[in-house]
This record gives structure tokens, C-alpha cells and sequence, in this order.
């Protein structure tokens, strides 16, 4: 076969394909037909955010056997439930909000409550041996003690029955979003009952166990300490109320009284305050509080 033969056979071959193949620096031209693209959002729109969305409304799964039901149960729970999933994997909006929240979750850790913060809202202002954040989240002893200056500042103190504590703890937006309306109706609560209640110190760099080292050097009978917990996938705000009669360094952890999960998607933060209110009224009655507290009321 000679070149003419050769290069009439390939041009044949090419006009039984069809459309005319793509060479180097052509204009690009799919092979096969392919689906028309979807608009993801309008011209000028923003994307919506994932994270304004409803967990326990959020239900993905596609013809479901009984959707109704399970909807009404996941309204109970902001637990990643009926997800759906495309193919083997998750669906996209899923593993966008699980990324969103993990996000926030992780910001929030780092995250530092404002400088004027105390001053702003009436509080003495007290540091435990932390010199920053990086030496909070890597050592946690040193969250729970004072330095001498700090502890003589806690020690001048006015002496009372009662004594309020916010601490910044491993959430510093927790603090930002509960602590003030959690904390007046305390106070609230406990004027009520005619119970006495110092103004509040605030604790930067605070770790739970900070409350035994205040409660022995203020002379307290009982420290009720508001602190930011650890971040979660649910929510980034969520504070918790540690209320210990006797407060001291040693004190057992079975020795304390926990509120937890006090935010928006939680316990409110008025509600969770006028509760404690009334738990700190019993602990002063029955002079204990954690597991003693239980057996007390028994």
C-alpha cells in the first residue's frame, strides 16, 4: 500500500466519524453529549449560608418510607440525621455544613473574649498563670491557679456568702452570648431569696478548677462559676454554670453541681439563671453540692 492508498483510507475512516476530531490548539468540543449545566445561584445573588439552616429541620433523605415521622423525631435533636447521601458519599450541602461547623467550632477555641470586656460590664478582672492562649489550651494546670498578685487581688475581695464567677474557658463567643443574661438572673434570683451575692470576678484564661483557688482565697461559702465550654459541631455558644459548695484546691469533681448547655439552641440563658438560682438556694440549705447534693435531697 502506497502513500495515496494509505492517506485515502485514513480520510475515509475519518468521515465515517462524523464531526471533525479535535487537534492540538483547537477550541474544546466534548466527545460525547453532555448534560446542560445547572445555575447554581442568579446573577448577583449571594450563596445561601449554610450554617443559617435548621439542623433539626434539615432532612435530605429522597423518597423516604415514612418521612413524616421521622421528621417530627429529628425536630427533637440537632443530631446529623437523614443526611441522605449521593452514591457511597454525603451529600454536598452535608459536608459543606459539617466543614462550616467545625470551622466555627475551631475558631471559637481560639477565639479571645474582648479586653474591656470585665470593665464594660462591672467585673474585677483576675488572670490565671497563663500567659496567653497557646499556654491555656497546652497547659491546663496552669488554668486553674492564680500568681501571687492575682491571688492577692482576689483575696481583697469583700468577703460574702456567695460568689459569682465568668470564666473565659474554651469558648470565648459562649461568654460573649450567655454570660451577662445568664449571670443577672442569678442575681436576680438569689436577691429574691434574700441570698448574698458579691459583685463577680472574671477569669481570663479559666479553667473549671479555677473555682477551688477562688473559693479558698475569697472565704467564700460557695463559688458558682460561668464558663464557656468546649465547642461542638451543634453549636460554637455553649456555656456551662459549675456551682461548688466548700470550694477548695482538692475538692473532688464528684463535689460540684453542672448546668450545661446553656444557649440559644439549648437552655436559654434567663431560664438556665433563674434555675440556678433556686439549685444554689438548696446547696446553701444542705451546706453540699455534686453527688453529696444528691444524696441530701434523696
Amino acid at each position: 500500500m502506497n502513500k495515496q492508498d494509505l492517506a485515502a483510507m485514513v480520510a475515509e475512516i475519518l468521515a465515517g466519524m462524523g464531526d471533525e476530531p479535535m487537534v492540538k490548539a483547537s477550541d474544546y468540543r466534548p466527545t460525547a453529549p453532555q448534560p446542560e449545566a445547572k445555575p447554581t445561584a442568579c446573577d448577583g445573588a449571594f450563596v445561601p449560608d449554610v450554617t443559617a439552616l435548621d439542623l433539626r429541620r434539615l432532612y435530605q433523605v429522597e423518597n423516604p418510607e415514612n418521612g413524616e415521622k421521622f421528621r417530627k423525631m429529628k425536630e427533637r435533636t440537632p443530631a446529623r440525621l437523614g443526611s441522605g447521601r449521593a452514591g457511597p458519599r454525603y451529600q454536598t450541602l452535608t459536608m459543606l455544613r459539617f466543614r462550616a461547623d467545625h470551622a466555627a467550632a475551631q475558631d471559637a477555641v481560639f477565639s479571645q473574649v474582648p479586653e474591656d470586656f470585665a470593665e464594660k460590664n462591672g467585673m474585677t478582672e483576675v488572670r490565671t498563670r497563663c500567659k496567653d492562649k497557646d499556654e491555656y489550651l497546652t497547659r491546663p494546670d496552669h488554668g486553674r491557679i492564680f500568681d501571687e498578685a492575682n491571688s492577692e487581688k482576689l483575696r481583697r475581695l469583700p468577703k460574702t456568702r456567695v460568689q459569682l464567677v465568668v470564666g473565659d474557658g474554651l469558648s470565648g463567643a459562649a461568654i460573649q452570648a450567655n454570660a451577662m443574661d445568664c449571670l443577672a438572673a442569678i442575681r436576680e434570683g438569689l436577691k429574691i431569696r434574700g441570698i448574698e451575692a458579691g459583685d463577680p470576678v472574671f477569669v481570663r484564661y479559666c479553667r473549671v478548677g479555677a473555682s477551688d483557688a477562688i473559693g479558698e482565697l475569697t472565704g467564700c461559702e460557695l463559688v458558682c462559676m460561668l464558663v464557656g465550654e468546649r465547642p461542638g459541631l451543634v453549636t460554637d455558644k455553649s456555656m456551662s454554670a459549675y456551682i461548688t459548695y466548700g470550694a477548695r484546691r482538692g475538692i473532688p469533681e464528684a463535689a460540684r453541681s453542672v448546668v450545661s448547655n446553656i444557649h440559644a439552641q439549648g437552655t436559654p440563658a434567663v431560664e438556665a439563671g433563674a434555675h440556678i438560682a433556686g439549685l444554689i438556694e438548696k446547696m446553701l440549705q444542705k451546706k453540699a453540692s455534686g453527688i453529696a447534693l444528691q444524696e441530701a435531697l434523696a
